[in-house]
């Protein structure tokens, strides 16, 4: 080269250097070939990084002494972070460190109390030291958000019950991106949508809805509305949401309904048709009959597109619940058992609301039909298992449910739909069947003049078990977390799914789609790996060197043969 050749060559060969250093400190390309894009960020995350009007600073507990798949979980989050720091312009800053690190033990405490009060869970991390020597720690598989002094936590672990460690950490790599849009977008966002709960007709406003309500008002701008004698306004209540009504919905009760969905409002019904309650078993200790609560909604929702049946819903894929079994001594045998009117719940159809969702606990939900409705878009959110079957009523609900082996043959049905989401423009359930005199009447509880078809598109995601967001009341704790099962100190992802169905609604859209992120786990045969270990290591230390020595040998050979002429 002719430029080797100049005497100030090594100036050039400096000042290249010096070039090559500054694009790579400043530019920052890459290449994602991974099939599943397990490197690559959505545009919505990346509107929102790049709309940050202030620092946003998170700090991840998850580093450390970690075992093979905790450490992996730690390098994704790393390289998440480092990604949505390039696209925001450094406006996101991160960092590792372990909670409590160099503290006293008492402080240490102090501060993890501390965490958990915020949401953060530990969990015992097993590690392997040597040959059958294993050790275990606590580590905390979260982080917090801070922006302008407010706070949220991110839990980094997801997965469903029943998963391996595995499968659960590759589930949690999956979602990293959507837990860390959704803490962002909820941090800083400057308009929070009033979202109403509901009373009137008999819906629970108790402990029971505690965990409901607060998690409510921690998301958005929450209000009670009295459905007898408020006024609703799409406008300014985004969504409403309906729990557990006891009593029957008159007509000025749905003419309300009507008219504010026709103006574009939301609806979330949770809507227990039949009267069927577990305290009712543990009171009559025999059975009891689940009957009817006639609340008047049938023609309601047939009409938007869906009819919740009079049955009782069942499935072997079910929660347990502890029932006495028998009798030793004079006193009660209690043992935990599989309780089939309390179904676990997931999505048969890959919608992002309920996409990489652990099961959903229900309590003695019925089954929902979908029917006909011009216009509307239905898909289904929660279903059964694969094996299920329905109880039509008036039936009798017994703690023992099944009763042998012909009784488990009739569970055959599969995919039950539970929570069904209706997207598009709704017609009225008054449309031609109101005179002018019932029109003006209905304008007197609306505030606007009769609509008879929406003037704007709507959502409403409705779901026949009302228990799905209520929670359970204990002497010891008081109010548990929603779709917690007591006995088995295991929370499902009753609370998540309400969340979502919330965003999906009145908040950012395109980023709950960023739930739909699936990395597939390629897993190695263990087994075949056992076999053919020996094979494998020879193949990948000794065929390298013998490579070598073959090249080495022939260039020798060409060498030789070159200068020995």
């Amino acid at each position: 080269m002719k430029i080797l050749q100049h005497k100030y060559w090594w100036i050039a060969l400096v000042l290249g250097f010096g070039a090559l250093l500054f694009l790579s400190a400043t530019v920052h390309t890459k290449l994602d070939l991974t099939k599943e894009k397990r490197f690559s960020i959505s545009s919505a995350t990346k509107d929102l990084l790049n709309n940050l009007d202030d620092k946003v600073e998170v700090q991840v507990f998850l580093t450390g002494n970690l075992s093979s798949g905790f450490r992996k979980l730690s390098l994704a989050t790393e390289e998440l972070l480092a990604n949505y720091r390039d696209v925001s312009n450094g406006k996101l800053s991160f960092r590792f460190k372990r909670p409590g690190e160099g503290l006293p033990d008492t402080i240490r405490a102090m501060l993890y109390d501390s965490l958990l009060s915020m949401g953060i869970k530990p969990f015992n991390n097993e590690l392997n030291r040597a040959e059958g020597e294993k050790t275990e720690q606590t580590i905390f598989p979260a982080a917090l958000v801070r922006y302008k002094g407010k706070l949220k936590a991110v839990d980094l672990m997801s997965g469903k019950s029943g998963q391996d460690e595995e499968s659960s950490l590759n589930f949690s790599e999956a979602l990293l991106e959507f837990k860390f849009d959704d803490a962002i977008d909820k941090l800083t966002k400057k308009d929070h949508p009033i979202v109403a709960y509901a009373v009137g007709n008999g819906e629970p406003y108790n402990p029971t809805v505690q965990d409901l309500l607060t998690t409510l008002s921690k998301n958005y701008r929450t209000g009670i509305f009295d459905l007898k004698t408020g006024i609703l306004n799409a406008d300014t209540i985004k969504t409403l949401i309906i729990v557990k009504p006891s009593s029957a919905f008159t007509e000025k009760d749905k003419v309300k309904i009507d008219q504010y969905i026709m103006q574009g409002g939301k609806v979330m019904w949770f809507v227990d048709r039949l009267y069927a309650e577990f305290d009712s078993l543990l009171r009559s200790r025999t059975d009891f009959v689940a009957f009817d609560k006639n609340l008047e909604l049938d023609d309601i929702f047939f009409k938007y597109g869906v009819r919740i049946n009079s049955d009782l819903l069942q499935d072997l894929n079910c929660a347990k619940q502890p029932l006495i079994v028998g009798n030793a001594g004079g006193q009660p045998q209690i043992e935990r058992i599989p309780f089939p009117y309390y179904p676990l719940l997931s999505s048969p159809t890959g919608h992002p609301i309920s996409r990489n969702l652990d099961h959903v606990l229900s309590i003695f939900p019925s089954s929902i039909d979908t029917v006909r409705a011009n216009g509307i878009k239905k898909t289904i959110l929660l279903a059964s298992d694969t094996n299920s079957r329905t109880i039509s009523t008036p039936n009798l609900v017994s703690l023992q449910s099944v009763k042998g082996d012909e009784d488990l043959k009739s569970f055959r049905k599969s995919f039950v739909p539970v929570a069904v989401l209706l997207e598009g423009k709704f017609n009225s359930l008054y449309a031609n069947r109101f005179t002018q005199a019932a029109k003006d009447t209905a304008a007197t509880y609306t505030g606007v003049p009769y609509i008879a078809a929406a003037i704007k598109e709507s959502k409403q995601i409705i779901v026949s078990d009302a228990d799905i967001v209520t929670n359970i009341i204990t002497q010891s704790d008081g109010a548990l977390q929603m779709g917690t099962q007591q006995f088995e100190n295991y929370t499902f992802a009753n609370k998540e799914f309400l969340l979502n169905c919330l965003d999906y609604l009145v908040g950012n859209a395109a980023i709950i789609e960023t739930r739909n992120k699936d990395l597939t786990l390629r897993l190695l045969d263990k087994t075949k790996v056992k076999e053919e270990k020996t094979f494998w290591q020879a193949l990948n230390v000794v065929l390298p060197i013998l490579i070598l020595l073959i090249l080495a040998f022939i260039m020798q050979y060409f060498r030789k043969r070159k200068y020995s002429m």
